[in-house]
């Protein structure tokens, strides 16, 4: 996921009542890989992005649904 990515998961999250931070897993590195932080702070931020899944999930159904694995965050079109 690049910054813009993130940034519209970011907002997607806020849409859905969803909390969290969607950051780099290293700050300033944002070529690298991305998560979900319970906090902005480096220092003290806790990785729920596992607990943000399963929000999403218990919103919209199971992942794979048309069959196989699926990995990442899967938003619907539209918000719904």
């Amino acid at each position: 996921m690049d910054a813009e990515a993130a940034r519209h998961v970011d907002v997607t999250l806020r849409r859905l009542g969803i909390r969290g931070v969607v950051a780099p897993e290293e700050p300033g590195r944002t070529a690298g890989g991305w998560r979900v932080y319970d906090s902005p702070d480096h220092g003290t931020r806790k990785d729920i992005t596992p607990d943000v899944l399963a929000a999403v999930v218990a919103r919209f159904g199971p992942p794979g649904a048309g069959g196989g694995p699926a990995r990442g965050f899967v938003v619907p079109p539209g918000g719904n």
